[in-house]
This record gives C-alpha cells, structure tokens and sequence, in this order.
C-alpha cells in the first residue's frame, strides 16, 4: 500500500525569477511529476505578476530568509522540500549555504560558487547535513551533447583525440546587466557563464584535467568582463578539449568538432529547448512540444566521416537524440524521494571551477 504522504508533491522555493527563474526553472520544476512550485521569491511586482500569470498557485516571498521557517517539508508536509537557486552569481553560497543550514536541500544554478574552495565548503556542509546539493548544468541534456555522449560510447570515433565545443553569438554591444559586470563579487563574464557549461561538458565526456591554458579578453567597447574566452584542457586520459564561449563571433563555428582515430563528427546549430522556454513553449504540453519536446529537424542533424569536410556533403547524417532538460529535475525529484544519487553534484561543479579558477 501507497503511504499518501510519499505520493505528495515535494514543494519548491524558487529563489528568483529572472532569466534563469522564469524561462529555465520554473517551466521545468512545473512539468515534472512529483514536484510543485510551490513559493517564488522575488520582491520585484512586475516579476510577480509574471510568475502569476504563468503559475496562478504559487506563493511570494521577498527575501529568501522568509523561506527558512518552511521546513517542515517532507512528503506531504505542509514546507518545502526543495531550495532552488536561480538569483545572480554572487547570492548562490550565502543563499544556499543558509538553506542548507535551515534543513532544506538545494539547487544552484551554475556556477556554483566563484572558487572551488566554496564549493566543496557547500558540498561539505550538505554531506554533514544529509542533504542533497545538487547544480543545475542542464546543458547536459542539449541534444548535441547526448549525441557526442552516444557517439563515444559506441564506438563510432575510435579513440578521441581533439574535442571542440563553442557558444559563439554575435552581439558586439553590451547589454549592461550583473552578467557583464566588472566587479569580481558578481561573478560575471564569460568564462563563469558558458564558459561552465563547455568544461562540465569536457569533464563529463574525458574526465579530470591535468593542463589548463587559456585566454580570456574584453573586445567590446564599454565591456567590463570577458566576452572572448578560449580554454584548452589537457585530460589526464589524454584527450585535448579546445573550449570557446564569445559574445564576439562574427561567423559562428561548430557547436561540436570531435575527431578520433577514425572517424570525426562535426554539428551546427544550438539545441532547440531554449528557445522553445523562451517562446513560452513547454515539455509534456498537449500543442506545446509534447512528444516532439527537445527534437531538431533533419537539416540540423550533424554528420559522421573522415577526410571530407561536411559542408561540402562529407560524412553521414547522424540523426540528434531529442534534448531533454526534464530529465534534471526528475533525477531531483527520484533523488529526494528514493536516495537516488544527485544528477549533478558539488564536487563535479567544484572540478569545473578547478578549471575556471
């Protein structure tokens, strides 16, 4: 027999509802099973009326410490079960650190933290607490990524040698905002931001690096952070991931060029998923995606072969597994409910920072 209290909706706290809160967390948090947003804490009324619109049950908060009395969550309880941090750069340790010595378990939107110190001072506190602690690096569910991923496994490379990964956009002026902001306390620039996605990836696909280079500059009159970056990593397995994130490119490059021993597989293009959350697009919904969530036409699809380039017709079409940013929050989800291990954990995001630091 079912315990009603263990077929509850764990209920969750979005701290913010910026980009991050709006367009990522909140969408995915509400389609997943088993979880609901349950109180957003933003004390901007223009947000509010936005996460009304879009969530017409949830609750407000102004400050996240309005949230630490509600820890009497649990299946079926009346608090939360769930911290998500989804606020800028800068509030994610004391943010987190305050949830988790509240009680509550935490997602950070990545970066974690703005050294791999704090980020294993997190994971320590959590592990001391019992608590799950977990990063949101949703990039690795792109479409692309999954493929590479596959790709590897099977085989169909041989053995890896170069792994190239970009964020390319052309946006030659400035859009202002904490993420472009100069001063170290925010966090911004770059590197933190794509530049966390592109090295979790390379970590995730050839595990710990042993030789860092890079170069991180400011190109963009009136620019404050790096908007040009470029990472090498040697992988103590031997691959060489050569990582680039710019606000800078002119002419975007290949999201993926991996090349192996014998075969190499070349993609354009980004995975749909964003933009589909930013087009107010949402998975699982009937009209919205549904089935077809996360799925990239056939011309986007990336192509596999050696000693031809691809743009002139070298190689076989590989076909792109559907992307799947669901699948982050109900890891969460199973993890909170079953002990299931974290989709993504500190010590991971605190190896990525290793990186960037």
């Amino acid at each position: 027999m079912t315990d009603s209290r263990s077929s509850a909706p764990l209920r969750v706290g979005l701290v913010g509802y910026g980009l991050a809160g709006s367009v990522f967390h909140a969408p995915l948090i509400a389609a997943t099973d088993g979880l609901v947003l349950d109180t957003v804490v933003t004390g901007n009324p223009e947000r509010r009326e936005q996460a009304r619109a879009e969530h017409p049950q949830v609750r407000f908060a102004d400050t996240p410490e309005e949230l630490w009395s509600r820890t009497d969550g649990g299946p079926g309880g009346d608090g939360l079960d769930l911290v998500v941090v989804a606020s800028p750069n800068r509030t994610h340790v004391p943010v987190a650190t305050a949830a988790l010595r509240a009680g509550l378990p935490v997602v950070v939107d990545k970066p974690l933290a703005a050294t791999a110190a704090e980020a294993r001072e997190l994971a320590a506190l959590a592990d001391s607490r019992g608590l799950l602690l977990s990063v949101f690096q949703n990039r690795r569910w792109d479409n692309d990524f999954r493929t590479v991923r596959k790709l590897i496994a099977d085989g169909a490379l041989g053995d890896v040698q170069r792994f190239e990964s970009r964020f390319e956009r052309w946006r030659p002026k400035p859009k202002g905002g904490w993420r472009e902001s100069g001063d170290p306390l925010d966090i911004g620039g770059l590197l933190y931001d794509l530049g966390s996605h592109v090295v979790d990836q390379a970590l995730v696909l050839f595990g710990p690096a042993v030789r860092v280079y890079a170069e991180s500059v400011i190109r963009r009159p009136g620019a404050e952070a790096d908007d040009d970056t470029f990472i090498a990593i040697t992988h103590a397995s031997g691959v060489h991931s050569h990582l680039y994130a710019s606000a800078t490119a002119a002419q975007l490059g290949p999201r993926f060029r991996v090349l192996g021993s014998s075969a190499g597989y070349v993609k354009y293009g980004l995975d749909p998923q964003e933009q589909a959350l930013r087009d107010g697009l949402r998975p699982g919904a009937a009209g919205a995606g549904g089935a077809d969530w996360g799925v990239e036409p056939e011309a986007l699809w990336g192509r596999l072969g050696a000693g031809e380039s691809p743009v002139t017709g070298g190689g076989e079409p590989v076909p792109t597994l559907p992307g799947d940013y669901p699948a982050y929050y109900a890891a969460v989800a199973a993890a909170l409910r079953d002990g299931t291990p974290p989709p993504v954990t500190a010590d991971e995001a605190a190896a990525a920072l290793d990186v960037l630091e």
